[in-house]
C-alpha cells in the first residue's frame, strides 16, 4: 500500500479534481499505454523518474494492452490471464501463479509511481478486447467476466491511492453488448475497491465519453480523445460542449495529437510537432479542461526505434525514434510550463471566458481565454495582436505580462488604467510563436 499520496476526488463545484483534503489538482498527464506490457522494472523506473522530473503527475497505462497484451508476454515472460483448455484467455482468472507474475510487475510499477508522486490512470483493458472493430484483440469479454475481472482489479488495488480507473480504450460503444460489458466492469471495479477511486471512460477518436455515458452514475468525469487527424486543432469545441452539459462534470482532453505522430497516421502528411501539442493543450485547458494529457507517438507505444508500422517488423517512418529519445522532445519538456502557469492562479473558481477577447480570429489564429478571481489569461497561438476587454478584470488597474509557453518565462508589459478595450502585440509572430497574455488586477 502506498501511503504518501491521497486519492483524487471531484471538487465541490463539479469542475475540477481535488485530493482528499480538498486541495485543487491540476492533471498533467502523459500517455504510456504499453508501460506494463513492454517495459521491465528498470526501464519503467527510468520512464517514471523522467516524467516526474518534468512535472507530470499522471500516467495513462493499460493492463491488457493493445499490442497483443493478452497473447504475448511482458518483459519477464508472463501473461496477464489464465488460458483455458480451448486456448482462450479467461478475464475472470488473472494469472498470479509463480514468482513475479504479470500482476506483481503491475503492482511494482504502480507503487514506484506513487513514490514519485504520480497517479496511474489505469485502463483495465484496451477496447479491442471487447469490440474488435480493428486491432488484433482477441475479443474475450462478456458482461459476466467483465464484472468478475473488474471486481478482482478493484479489490487488488483498493489500498493504492494513486489509481484512477479508465474504462473503454479507443473503441466505440457500438452495440448493446458493449455498453453492458463496460457498465458491468465499472460495477465490478466499484464493488472491488469499495468506491475509493474515480472512474472515467477513454473514447475513440474525435469524441468525448459524454457522447454515450455522461448520465451514467459511475462516470465521475469526462475524458476526450480529440485525436490525430490532419487539420487545425479544434479540441476546444469538444471541451466547450462538455462544459455546457448537465449534470456538471469535469472534463479534459486525454488524447490530443501526439508529438511526432504522422498527421492522420500517414507520414506523407508530415508530423505533429511541439507547436501543435502546445496549441492543443492551451486550447483545451482555457476552454474549461481541469487538466491535460500530453502524448508522444514513440512513448505510448514504447517503440525501441524507427519502424514502418505498429507491427514493428520493418524500418520506416511511422515511428521515427525510440521511446528513450522521445522522453526529451520539445513538447514533452514544455508541458511543465502549462502546469506552472495554471497552478500560479486560482483553480477552484476559474472559468472559460471568451468575453475577455474583443475581436477574435478564426481557424489557426483562434484565441481562447480563461479567468478567475482577479486574473484573465488569453492564449494567442500565432502571436497576432489581441484586443483585450480589461473591464473583465476587477480593480482599478490591470497589470499585463506575456507568458512564454516554450520557456515558462514571464515578461512584464505594464500597468494600465481600466479602459474597456486595449490592444496588445506579442513579442513575436508566426507559427510556433504562441504567447499567453496575462492580466492581473492591481
Amino acid at each position: 500500500m502506498s501511503t504518501a499520496m491521497q486519492a483524487l476526488r471531484v471538487g465541490d463545484n463539479g469542475r475540477i479534481l481535488t485530493t482528499e483534503d480538498g486541495k485543487p489538482f491540476f492533471w498533467l498527464g502523459d500517455t504510456a499505454w504499453e508501460l506494463f506490457h513492454k517495459l521491465n522494472l528498470e526501464e519503467a523506473e527510468l520512464y517514471l523518474r523522467t516524467r516526474a522530473a518534468q512535472s507530470y503527475n499522471v500516467v495513462q497505462a493499460v493492463a491488457l494492452a493493445e499490442f497483443e497484451g493478452v497473447t504475448t508476454s511482458n518483459a519477464y515472460g508472463r501473461k496477464p490471464l489464465t488460458f483455458l483448455g480451448d486456448g482462450a484467455a479467461d478475464p475472470s482468472q488473472p494469472d498470479t501463479a509463480g514468482e513475479y507474475s504479470y500482476w506483481d510487475h503491475v503492482d511494482a510499477v504502480v507503487r514506484l509511481a506513487a513514490e514519485l508522486g504520480i497517479y496511474i490512470a489505469l485502463l483495465p483493458t484496451w477496447g479491442d478486447k471487447f469490440n474488435q472493430m480493428w486491432g488484433k484483440g482477441p475479443d474475450i469479454f462478456t458482461p459476466d467476466n467483465a464484472y468478475a475481472y473488474g471486481r478482482w482489479l478493484g479489490d487488488r488495488y483498493k489500498d493504492e491511492p494513486n489509481i484512477v480507473w479508465v474504462l473503454g480504450g479507443d473503441r466505440p460503444l457500438y452495440a448493446r453488448r458493449h455498453f453492458e460489458i463496460v457498465n458491468r466492469m465499472a460495477q465490478g471495479l466499484t464493488e472491488g475497491d469499495e468506491g475509493r477511486h474515480l472512474r472515467t471512460f477513454h473514447p475513440n477518436g474525435g469524441i468525448s465519453s459524454s457522447l454515450h455515458l455522461h448520465d451514467e452514475p459511475w462516470l465521475d468525469f469526462n475524458m476526450i480523445q480529440s485525436s490525430h487527424d490532419i487539420g487545425e486543432r479544434t479540441n476546444y469545441k469538444l471541451v466547450q460542449a462538455d462544459y455546457a452539459k448537465l449534470p456538471v462534470k469535469p472534463t479534459f482532453d486525454a488524447e490530443p495529437c501526439y508529438e511526432d505522430i504522422p498527421r492522420s497516421y500517414n507520414a506523407d502528411n508530415g508530423y505533429f510537432d511541439e507547436a501543435d501539442v502546445r496549441k492543443a493543450a492551451y486550447y483545451a485547458v482555457f476552454a474549461g479542461g481541469f487538466g491535460h494529457t500530453y502524448g508522444h507517438h514513440s512513448v505510448w507505444s514504447m517503440s525501441d526505434g524507427a519502424y514502418a508500422s505498429v507491427e514493428f517488423d520493418a524500418p520506416g517512418a511511422f515511428f521515427i525514434m525510440s521511446w528513450q529519445e522521445a522522453l526529451h522532445r520539445p513538447g514533452a519538456e514544455q508541458m511543465r510550463h502549462l502546469r506552472k502557469l495554471m497552478e500560479s492562479r486560482d483553480l477552484v473558481s476559474r472559468v472559460p471566458n471568451q468575453s475577455l477577447i474583443a475581436d477574435n480570429y478564426t481557424g489557426s489564429n483562434y484565441m481562447t481565454a480563461t479567468s478567475g478571481p482577479g486574473y484573465g489569461l488569453i492564449y494567442c497561438p500565432n502571436g497576432l495582436p489581441v484586443r483585450a476587454v480589461l473591464s473583465q478584470i476587477p480593480g482599478r488597474h490591470v497589470k499585463a505580462s506575456w507568458y512564454c509557453p516554450r520557456t515558462g518565462n514571464a515578461t512584464f508589459i505594464g500597468e494600465y488604467d481600466k479602459e474597456d478595450v486595449l490592444s496588445f502585440t506579442p513579442p513575436s509572430r508566426g507559427r510556433g510563436n504562441d504567447w499567453i497574455l496575462c492580466l492581473d488586477h492591481e
